[in-house]
């Protein structure tokens, strides 16, 4: 299973699937990280936290936590 945490820079992916329950899914779905949705890792923190994307032509920042429960293809 490949996650959005173990993604590297410069790569585009798609979402699979969305781990974890209630708030936390509720909060990266409100984010507009859904399924089927494109993400490219735009950079990521010299201490891999947090994350940089664009997901629906936007910039996001996410924490490694987070990504982790974002599994992509």
């Amino acid at each position: 299973m490949k996650t959005l945490r173990n993604t590297k820079i410069g790569e585009t992916v798609k979402v699979v699937k969305i781990h974890g329950e209630g708030a936390v899914k509720r909060r990266i779905m409100d984010m507009g990280i859904t399924k089927h949705t494109d993400i490219y890792v735009r950079k990521v923190a010299p201490l891999g936290d947090p994350i940089e994307v664009t997901v629906r032509n936007y910039e996001l920042s996410l924490r490694k936590a987070d990504a982790e429960m974002i599994e992509v293809e």
